[in-house]
């Protein structure tokens, strides 16, 4: 349908299962890491933030593994 929008899909992540995973870092030891606030990761945790892809990038390096290993994506059924 012409100018209906789309229901976005979801991203997932394993950020926070990543921070226990490498000595129980905390938030803002992540948060610092990167270069955002802790309130970023936070919300990202929660599935209420999407990272850029920059972002995005800039975690998966820190925990030293793929972009994939720590966020994946549930497209919407009309994307599917």
């Amino acid at each position: 349908m012409v100018g209906k929008k789309q229901p976005a899909g979801i991203i997932h992540n394993r950020i926070r299962t990543m921070r226990f995973e490498k000595g129980e870092m905390s938030q803002a030891a992540l948060a610092n890491a990167v270069g955002v606030t802790r309130q970023t990761i936070i919300a990202a945790e929660a599935g209420k933030y999407s990272p850029t892809l920059e972002l995005a990038f800039k975690i998966a390096t820190e925990f030293n593994v793929g972009i994939e290993e720590v966020f994946s994506y549930t497209p919407n059924a009309e994307e599917a």
